[in-house]
């Protein structure tokens, strides 16, 4: 008993061709803003690395202030942490 079922398609059969799919890929990268992140990529690999010599970087690098809010101090405080 043989049945006459047709094959199912194959999902290589929906592809586009190469360039349709490239043509794609560039307007998914466009709408999603990887334009900026490719170029930024692009230009890294191309610039020179960053220098290993002790000499070229300052002496005295300013730490940043931290500020801690009235309503952190009270939040802290209710919780015995200790923020001084």
């Amino acid at each position: 008993m043989t049945t006459s079922r047709r094959p199912a398609p194959l999902f290589s059969d929906e592809l586009g061709t190469p360039a349709e799919m490239a043509a794609d890929g560039r307007a998914a990268s466009r709408n999603l803003g990887l334009q900026g992140r490719l170029e930024r990529a692009a230009q890294a690999a191309v610039n020179p690395a960053p220098s290993l010599r002790f000499d070229d970087y300052p002496d005295e690098v300013g730490k940043r202030e931290i500020r801690v809010s009235d309503a952190a101090a009270r939040i802290a405080n209710a919780l015995h942490l200790h923020l001084d």
